[in-house]
């Protein structure tokens, strides 16, 4: 809705140091490749780094422009049996023109972008490490709707907010909340 594009529009204009990336960790056939991106993978990479290609929502996309070289992220598995943050990795190289755009066989192809003129940026990320835990989306959405309530950390993230982003900031805040998940510190058993 508008409304919630200008409350993010509005906080975006906010300097922001961490962010949550989604990706597909289960094998998925787009156009007849297969977008499969797992933290698994990342980890497998040479030095566990590779760029985030493939973005193709303008907001995400201007967020990805917005990031700096060693800012954290949570590597978020989504669209598979269960959603959630398994890891942690750091902005390794700031954005650049994602090639994918102009690969006329691949799945994120944009026949309207131009090297002159490219679209469509990426970054490069590097895997920091797991987290101590798996945080599953049901979890993280009982905290969100218990801080709706109770003003907490969690009240306004855009993963709740903005469900589809595929690239989104997170507060201070909220990343600092989310890590007291992992290690299950007495604050984040309280809601």
């Amino acid at each position: 809705s508008l409304k919630e594009d200008a409350g993010i529009e509005e906080k975006s204009k906010a300097v922001y140091t961490h962010w949550l990336m989604k990706s597909e960790p289960e094998s998925r056939l787009q156009k007849g490749v297969d977008v499969k991106f797992g933290i698994e993978d990342l980890k497998a990479e040479p030095k566990q780094k590779a760029c985030w290609d493939g973005v193709r929502n303008y907001q995400a996309r201007n967020f990805l422009r917005d990031m700096k070289v060693g800012e954290d992220a949570f590597f978020y598995h989504s669209n598979c049996k269960e959603p959630g943050i398994a890891g942690i990795i750091k902005i390794a190289k700031e954005a650049y023109p994602d090639h994918t755009q102009f690969e006329k066989g691949n799945p994120h192809y944009d026949a309207s972008s131009t090297k002159e003129d490219p679209r469509w940026s990426m970054v490069d990320v590097q895997f920091v490490r797991m987290t101590h835990r798996f945080l599953p989306l049901a979890e993280l959405k009982a905290h969100h709707q218990a801080h709706q309530k109770s003003g907490g950390p969690l009240k306004e993230m855009a993963l709740f907010t903005r469900p589809r982003l595929s690239v989104q900031p997170v507060t201070d805040e909220e990343f600092e909340f989310i890590l007291s998940l992992e290690k299950g510190t007495r604050e984040s058993q309280e809601n």
